[in-house]
């Protein structure tokens, strides 16, 4: 049992590495390109991989902690999964209600987002989207950060310690 909760911590493991690294790509994509629309485009790609991902391995991590083991606390187990859920759906709503709404916030526009007015409404509108997404995404980050501690102090059926340990009589019957 202590393999199969070691795998589900490598799993989430690289997806927090993953998300992670994300946070380093995006910055260095809009330092290094000079058009910021490639730069979006780069991270928007990124971001859908990361966002399937993270749906997907949070999906297998819930089912994974269906699999009964002995002597796992009941509450942080369902903290765990309500963790995982948590993940599941912010990288669902980062992907499918925010990144879409970008996308049709960045086709109404109809030119680079660089040079749209900073007082229009369409980026404004844009401006407050990619800040919801950046904190949809930390949400994700943090609730898997938690179940990975959650997880990973775990006990899986620990002996439990005599109540007196310097009883030497038992050892010494004849």
């Amino acid at each position: 049992m202590k393999f199969f909760s070691d795998i589900r911590l490598l799993v989430l493991g690289i997806w927090l590495g993953a998300a992670c690294f994300f946070v380093a790509v995006a910055q260095a994509a809009f330092a290094v390109l000079q058009q910021h629309e490639m730069a979006g485009a780069v991270v928007g790609r990124s971001l859908t991989f990361l966002d399937f991902g993270g749906m997907g391995i949070a999906a297998f991590l819930i089912v994974s902690s269906l699999v009964p083991g002995k002597n796992i606390s009941k509450f942080w187990l369902w903290i765990e999964r309500f963790l995982l859920l948590l993940v599941a759906a912010a990288c669902a709503v980062q992907e499918f209600v925010l990144g879409l709404w970008i996308s049709m916030l960045r086709s109404q526009m109809g030119k680079p987002i660089d040079e749209v007015a900073a007082d229009d409404p369409l980026r404004l509108q844009f401006n407050t989207l990619h800040e919801y997404s950046v904190w949809v995404l930390f949400a994700a980050m943090a609730a898997a950060l938690v179940a990975f501690f959650i997880i990973s102090n775990r006990k899986f059926g620990a002996a439990k310690p005599d109540k007196n340990v310097f009883d030497f009589s038992k050892e010494f019957k004849v």
